[in-house]
């Protein structure tokens, strides 16, 4: 007896997803590595590696990765706290894990420059402690971190739901502290859903822009990140090298895209 699907036969429906990745994905992609084509290896490597250039990747790079072990900590925290315990207004407070998917970018970005400013709320506490808060390193990853930090809790979350309770009962019956249950029992298997939440975090923030330009302050060579250098080049009318820029970031989202697959797969592998 012949399964049922509810899609259509492969060839209709293996055509619309080629169409659609031809168009949408694809083409946009082929595009901006043809236009830094135009360039030549010098002209490249000048647009590339100019010392603008190298501080916008090291303030990019340093403080997404810095925001992505944030949001590791805070994620597995969160997770654990919805998954193993039961207390009043659970549900509202797994609702609000997924606000900043649905918040434009530019709203985090204007609330955080509002509250971390110098008349704001918290800065005007921070700032007489020594603790720049505004149009600095810290703003940038303070953002970040409110941005990426659903990746880690959707990410561990359904992992932490389906470890069996036995392992950590029969953890216990051998004599094992709960730390030590944690690192040698629970951990092993949260690990690639860790790994694949930072990967998911730090490639968020690579690309950011809109919540970023609001606390950043946008200044060369101290804040400013590699997607506003590249909205500089477009104003200059640099078409080439806004997108040699921008190839540069797109080669390590597909190294952060190819990292969180090789964790799927281990994660799907050890189900197994």
């Amino acid at each position: 007896m012949s399964s049922k699907r509810v899609l259509p036969g492969l060839p209709f429906s293996l055509s619309f997803s080629l169409i659609y990745l031809l168009l949408m994905v694809i083409i946009p992609l082929t595009a901006c590595l043809f236009a830094a084509s135009s360039l030549t290896p010098a002209q490249f490597l000048k647009a590339v590696w100019d010392e603008r250039a190298r501080c916008a990747y090291w303030v990019t790079f340093s403080c997404s990765a810095a925001a992505a072990v944030v949001d590791t900590f805070l994620g597995l925290l969160l997770a654990w706290v919805l998954v193993r315990y039961e207390f009043p207004g659970k549900r509202l407070m797994d609702s609000l894990v997924d606000l900043p998917f649905a918040m434009p970018t530019a709203v985090a970005g204007l609330v955080y420059s509002a509250l971390y400013s110098q008349n704001g709320w918290f800065g005007r506490v921070l700032l007489p402690l020594g603790i720049p808060t505004a149009n600095s390193w810290l703003a940038i990853v303070l953002v970040l971190s409110f941005i990426g930090l659903p990746f880690v809790v959707r990410a561990v979350q359904p992992v932490l739901e389906g470890i069996d309770a036995e392992l950590e009962e029969a953890a216990a019956c051998l004599g094992a502290t709960r730390w030590q249950t944690f690192t040698k029992v629970l951990l092993p298997t949260l690990y690639p859903a860790l790994v694949t939440g930072f990967a998911l975090t730090f490639a968020r923030g690579i690309g950011e822009y809109g919540s970023v330009i609001f606390v950043s302050g946008n200044r060369q060579f101290q804040t400013e990140i590699a997607p506003f250098l590249i909205v500089v080049r477009l104003e200059e009318f640099a078409y080439a090298e806004a997108t040699a820029i921008a190839s540069v970031l797109l080669f390590a989202s597909f190294c952060m895209l190819g990292l969180i697959n090789f964790m799927e797969r281990k994660t799907m592998g050890s189900g197994h």
